[in-house]
């Protein structure tokens, strides 16, 4: 089950937006070519393996335009589907149906292809003890959808937000002047929780000399964050991020950190996952 859920309301927005977006004033096809009275029963079929993400959303787009459309989810958001397996069926009128379409599936592909890149991810972590982190690395506006489909593959959701927790970052210890001119600062502002982006052991020794919690380990290899582990394991908690791909996730887990962090690769890099809707007259 994901660790981060959409409420009915963002679900609603969601929709309503998409569809105003898509539609405007109204599916002009569908008006001149579908019956008002026509029906239609279709499938959303997975045409490759993948993990499932955003059954709420097809639903919402299809009962929207459809109040009394009947939407059978044969699986949860998270359950892995095999090619060909049946996500859910969809009855109702034909033209609501036929309008939804396009936004339903366009929707349910690329979370379903974020949720299964998160689950390749982990999956390549191994045995480690570390969890999988995402990042604020999202289209702006649709960070919730993007969270939810990480989490939908066994990541854990960093913060939403720059209201979420002091992060200190290259650029503010750049303006600040130090590393520890920064930390003063955030202490000074009543900040007891602070995060700090350390590109080097030395970088690390101030942090936790004047106070940080939690330790960024940017761009380290496997030896220097194993290095880091053995300094200062149980006294802070040490992420390490920057620049982490399939390949070399398994040994970066496995050098003892708390926490990998993987970026635009885990969401904005992911590919749309092939769904289609297939229909029975």
């Amino acid at each position: 089950m994901p660790d981060f859920v959409l409420t009915p309301e963002q679900i609603a927005d969601f929709v309503q937006a998409a569809l105003l977006e898509d539609v405007g004033p109204g599916d002009r096809t569908c008006d001149a070519v579908i019956a008002s009275d026509a029906t239609l029963t279709a499938d959303l079929t997975a045409r490759e393996d993948c993990v499932v993400c955003g059954i709420p959303l097809a639903e919402g787009f299809f009962v929207h335009l459809d109040e009394d459309a009947r939407f059978d989810a044969k699986m949860s958001d998270g359950d892995t589907a095999k090619k060909g397996a049946v996500i859910a069926t969809v009855s109702g009128k034909a033209a609501a149906l036929l309008t939804a379409e396009r936004s339903a599936l366009n929707t349910l592909q690329l979370l379903s292809g974020i949720a299964t890149n998160a689950k390749a991810y982990k999956q390549a972590m191994g045995d480690a003890k570390a969890k999988l982190l995402d990042t604020r690395k999202t289209i702006p506006g649709y960070r919730a959808l993007t969270k939810y489909a990480t989490s939908c593959g066994g990541a854990t959701n960093h913060r939403m937000g720059l209201y979420d927790a002091v992060m200190i970052k290259d650029n503010h210890i750049a303006v600040a002047g130090s590393v520890a001119a920064a930390i003063q600062a955030a202490k000074a502002a009543g900040e007891r929780d602070i995060q700090v982006e350390c590109d080097t052991l030395d970088q690390a020794a101030v942090a936790v000399e004047e106070g940080a919690t939690s330790l960024l380990l940017d761009n380290m290899d496997a030896d220097r964050l194993s290095q880091a582990v053995a300094l200062y394991g149980g006294t802070v908690s040490l992420e390490a991020s920057g620049g982490i791909t399939l390949d070399t996730i398994g040994e970066i887990a496995a050098s003892g950190v708390d926490y990998v962090s993987v970026g635009g690769a885990l969401t904005l890099s992911a590919r749309a996952i092939d769904i289609g809707m297939d229909y029975s007259f």
